[in-house]
């Protein structure tokens, strides 16, 4: 099997590994806070990088990791003088730590992430090859990190770990890397990327210093999915702020939007509840059945995502008296500004986002037929546009 076949728990699918990323879009910030503390020569030694999903916090822990290996203390200062002070972590591609890191073979490098399904090494093996993976970190996998220690630093160098994403990380886990934020080996340098950092033990928390990245704006989306050879569908010319919107910003999410046709399902929704309170039962029915569709599981997660945005959309449209300045869909102002254009509308509309979505994950959790749960959720929604909620 081509190794670059081999599934990964940490790549998106249909984009590149964040490895292969040599250039991060719109996160000088965080990038020249970084480098603050690093040409200050008190760097810390556990980074919990945050920020939304697919902004590019995996890309940057694979950036700092390449510029920290192939930048070893020894080199920092020296006979002729301290070298410049480095303002980018920019690494040429041709260089030796480059190219070891692109075919996995960086032995300052380790990555934490989710492994394979079993209960024995073999099991496991296997169920990775297959792109089976556990749904959690566990400490069989924190444990290989044991060997990864056991040698020196290469060179003389530091040697990096990256955990993607520690919000995967079960208890037992958790812990063994909380120890190594609280003893850490010597330079040694811990990157733990966090979609919810929230939900972390507050005790990694307060051991990391934060990095946090932001939503990026449309174009940089765009020129994003350009630099990973995506070509969003209708071409490069379609409307790279109404994806944006879509994908708050986000890369990652905006390619699984361009993946799942997630601008045309959206705006088939937009047009669904433009008809509202009449019942469309012609459209209802055929995001009905895309979302029963065979093999659609990611297809009607999306669905019920989109409905999400939607809901919220139209909650926040009536709080604030305000309709957001980029639109989604064709028609999605016009539709807002009709369906909620008061606090208490908006007050329906959030009392239904919440009850929508649970019922849309209760009906997931029991298997409930995609197209009934679609065509119930319809019929809420058309309640709530008629003032008949309860």
């Amino acid at each position: 099997m081509n190794p670059d076949d081999i599934p990964e728990p940490d790549r998106i699918e249909g984009a590149p590994h964040p490895r292969e990323t040599l250039r991060l879009l719109g996160q000088e910030a965080a990038e020249k806070a970084f480098l603050s503390a690093y040409n200050s020569g008190r760097m810390h030694h556990g980074w919990l990088i945050t920020g939304p999903r697919g902004v590019g916090k995996a890309t940057m822990a694979w950036r700092i990791a390449r510029f920290l290996i192939a930048t070893p203390p020894e080199v920092e200062g020296g006979l002729f003088g301290a070298p410049p002070v480095p303002d980018t972590l920019d690494i040429p591609v041709d260089h030796p730590v480059a190219r070891r890191m692109q075919s996995g073979a960086e032995p300052g490098l380790f990555l934490l992430r989710r492994g394979g399904m079993g209960s024995t090494e073999k099991d496991r093996d296997k169920n990775r090859r297959e792109g089976k993976f556990s749904k959690v970190i566990r400490v069989d996998e924190t444990r290989e990190m044991k060997g990864f220690f056991s040698l020196s630093a290469t060179e003389g160098g530091r040697r990096v770990v990256i955990v993607d994403a520690a919000d995967d990380l079960n208890v037992n886990a958790a812990n063994s890397i909380l120890k190594l934020l609280e003893e850490p080996p010597a330079r040694t340098i811990l990157l733990l990327i966090a979609h919810q950092p929230s939900r972390l033990l507050p005790t990694i928390r307060s051991r990391c210093r934060e990095l946090r990245l932001s939503p990026l704006s449309p174009e940089l989306v765009h020129d994003a999915l350009i630099q990973a050879d995506i070509t969003p569908k209708g071409g490069l010319d379609s409307d790279p702020k109404a994806l944006a919107e879509l994908a708050k910003g986000s890369v990652g999410e905006a390619v699984r939007m361009v993946a799942l046709d997630g601008p045309k399902l959206y705006a088939g929704l937009v047009a669904l509840l433009s008809s509202m309170p009449r019942f469309d039962a012609g459209r209802a029915q055929a995001l009905a059945d895309l979302a029963a569709a065979r093999g659609g599981e990611e297809q009607r997660a999306l669905i019920f995502h989109l409905i999400d945005f939607a809901l919220a959309r139209l909650a926040r449209a009536g709080a604030t008296g305000q309709i957001p300045p980029i639109e989604a869909a064709p028609g999605e102002a016009e539709m807002l500004a009709r369906l909620s254009p008061t606090p208490a509308a908006g007050r329906a509309w959030a009392s239904g986002a919440e009850e929508i979505g649970a019922r849309l994950r209760h009906g997931e959790a029991v298997n409930l037929d995609p197209a009934a749960l679609i065509l119930d959720t319809v019929f809420k929604l058309q309640a709530i546009a008629g003032g008949r909620a309860a």
